[in-house]
Formats: C-alpha cells, sequence, structure tokens
C-alpha cells in the first residue's frame, strides 16, 4: 500500500481547497459531469439529460476531465448533483482518511446513485511492446490529472513495479496523434469499451495494439476482463485486461436544510426513480454498456443516498408532467426485478 502514497499526495493536494459542504444557492438546477468529448462518460450522461427530458426536466451535461473532477464538483460545484467516477477513487481516499483531515472532509456525504458498468483499462502501445513490463523505459501518456485515467494508470504502474522514463500528463484525444508521430510509445485510456477515441481513431494495426494486462497482482485488485475480439477495428483477437467499475456519485442532500437542499433532493429522487423504470429505456437506446449495467452491484465502500432510496420507493410520485411520457405499469418480471434491487439497496 506505500506505493499507493505518491499518488495520492496529489490527490490530497488537489482536495485541500475543499471545504466541509457543497456550494449551496436558493433554487437548483441540475447538472452532471461526465468526461471528455471521446470518452463513453459523456455519452452515458447524455442518455441520462435525455431520460429526464421524457419527463420534462432539464439536465446540464458537463464535460470534464474525467472522476477526480467529478468527484470534486459534486462536492463544491454549484448546482452539481451528479458525477459519473470510477468506484476505486473513493476506496483510494478512504484509505488514507484517517491520516489526512482534507480527504476525509472531502469524502464526508459522498454517496452512490447507481453503479454502472465495468471500463476497461486501455493501453495502446506500438507494437513491439508486447506487455505491461515493457512499459520500462518508456515514454507513457497517463492522462490529466484530476481524471481517472491519471489516477488508475498511476496505481497500476506502481502496483506493478513498472517504472517508465516519463510519465506524461497527456489526455487520451491527444496522446492518439503523438503516439501515431512516434512522439510517445503508449498511452493509458480508461473507458468502457467500445470508446469512440479507438473506433474512430483510424489505428493501423500493423503498428499498434492494446497491451494485454495479465499481472496476477493487478486482476487481484481490479477486475479481471477480456475484450472481444473485434471490439475495434484494430484489433481482431481478444484481449485479456482489468477493468473498474463506473459509479453514478451523488450527495447526501438534507431536504430539512434549506431550499437547494430540497430541489436537489427532488433532482436525485427523480432519476433515481426514471432509472429504476426505464432502465430497459436504456438498455434498448444508449450507449452499449447499459447493457451490462447491474443495478444490484454496489461496489465495496459505497453508500446509497437517501434521496436516491426516496425514488426508488414504490410509493414515489414521480412529477412528470403530463405531456411527458410515462412509465408503463410494471409487468411480473419487471415486479421482480424491481424486488430484487430493493432488497439489496433497502428501497
Amino acid at each position: 500500500m506505500r506505493r499507493f502514497k505518491s499518488v495520492l499526495h496529489l490527490v490530497v493536494a488537489v482536495l485541500g481547497i475543499l471545504g466541509t459542504q457543497p456550494a449551496q444557492a436558493q433554487d437548483a438546477q441540475l447538472s452532471i459531469m461526465t468526461g471528455a468529448s471521446t470518452g463513453t462518460y459523456l455519452q452515458i450522461g447524455r442518455d441520462l439529460g435525455n431520460l429526464m427530458q421524457q419527463c420534462g426536466q432539464s439536465l446540464d451535461v458537463v464535460e470534464s476531465a474525467g472522476s477526480l473532477e467529478n468527484f470534486l464538483a459534486v462536492r463544491q460545484r454549484p448546482n452539481t448533483q451528479f458525477g459519473i467516477v470510477q468506484s476505486d477513487v473513493l476506496e483510494y481516499m478512504q484509505t488514507f482518511a484517517g491520516n489526512d483531515p482534507a480527504v476525509a472532509r472531502a469524502i464526508t456525504g459522498v454517496r452512490i446513485a447507481f453503479p454502472l458498468y465495468e471500463e476497461e483499462v486501455h493501453i495502446l502501445a506500438r507494437r513491439d511492446i508486447a506487455g505491461l513490463a515493457d512499459l520500462a523505459g518508456k515514454r507513457v501518456a497517463i492522462g490529466v490529472e484530476n481524471s481517472g485515467t491519471f489516477l488508475t494508470a498511476s496505481l497500476i504502474l506502481s502496483l506493478a513495479g513498472v517504472e517508465p522514463a516519463e510519465k506524461l500528463l497527456v489526455a487520451p484525444a491527444d496522446a492518439l496523434p503523438q503516439l501515431k508521430a512516434d512522439q510517445i510509445d503508449a498511452f493509458f485510456y480508461v473507458a468502457g469499451a467500445p470508446a469512440s477515441l479507438y473506433t474512430e481513431g483510424d489505428i493501423d494495426p500493423d503498428r499498434f495494439h492494446l497491451v494485454p494486462i495479465q499481472d496476477p497482482t493487478l486482476q487481484a485488485v481490479y477486475s479481471p476482463a477480456t475484450l472481444a475480439g473485434g471490439t475495434y477495428d484494430f484489433q481482431p483477437d481478444p484481449v485479456e485486461l482489468v477493468a473498474v467499475k463506473a459509479v453514478l456519485m451523488t450527495y447526501e442532500y438534507d431536504p430539512a436544510r434549506n431550499a437547494y437542499h430540497r430541489a436537489s433532493c427532488k433532482g436525485v429522487s427523480d432519476m433515481a426513480a426514471l432509472i429504476l423504470t426505464r432502465i430497459e429505456t436504456l438498455r434498448a437506446e444508449g450507449h452499449p454498456k447499459w447493457q451490462s449495467v447491474d443495478l444490484t452491484d454496489i461496489p465495496p465502500g459505497w453508500d446509497v443516498g437517501t434521496c436516491v432510496n426516496r425514488g426508488l420507493d414504490p410509493a414515489y410520485q414521480l412529477s412528470c408532467p403530463a405531456s411527458a411520457a410515462q412509465a408503463v405499469p410494471d409487468s411480473e418480471a419487471n415486479e421482480a426485478y424491481r424486488r430484487s434491487i430493493c432488497a439489496v439497496i433497502g428501497c
């Protein structure tokens, strides 16, 4: 665990700017922090925005650097009730909460709305880099600070005992052209497959490939995953990787506190009710990653928000305008599904 400290000291420095409460306003608009334009987070956020729009409500979908920025924004940015983050961000912060008051303050009130999907750790590299160990002495882009890619890449390299010659703070969208121009040797990107950066990136399979991640230590810390052959045009064969779960994060709003908390709590409850009752719509019309979402698979260390459970209550009244699309009555199968979720997360 000592290997994590150098990375987490950077996180602590960022978290030091946080107060103990999120910014407050008299009224609450709803927004969700997502990710870069080429990433899966943004597409998932847009799917949720469309879902809220069906209920006559507005959800501002905000691009960001990724998980760390999203975590900070839910804690500090006005009118920001949701963020999509990697589940390991909270886990590693909690590991050091007892030793650093800034981290302890930052994680106070953080809650999960729903677990989402597994995000594969992509390492695109030159063909001569056969495995993770071959990144030693190379020029490797690990994402920008405040991104989940940065945190996970740093931790993976540390756990594996691999020391590149250069660890460059470059976003994946900027790293791809640099890789093609031989300015770097490889870059990390943590994103749910298929990630548009790779589907639209015109990548030469004779020059580049996805590096397999088969380290036993990493497979114990993260979820082993296999990327199916043909997921990307340049990748005809299956690739063994590791993955980390993405979650929809929120805050523990207290409706009795003030108007902002009441409005934010209602927005969180409405979102929870919509996701629960229209998950099949998201699977049918949204990003392919919705197909693998298991709403009962809450990662360790995360607690479900009170306002989320309020929206999951079968008696909750979702205040959609009459002109908006209404949820159809549950089938017997859906009722069983609802009961299963409630048994786990306590509706």
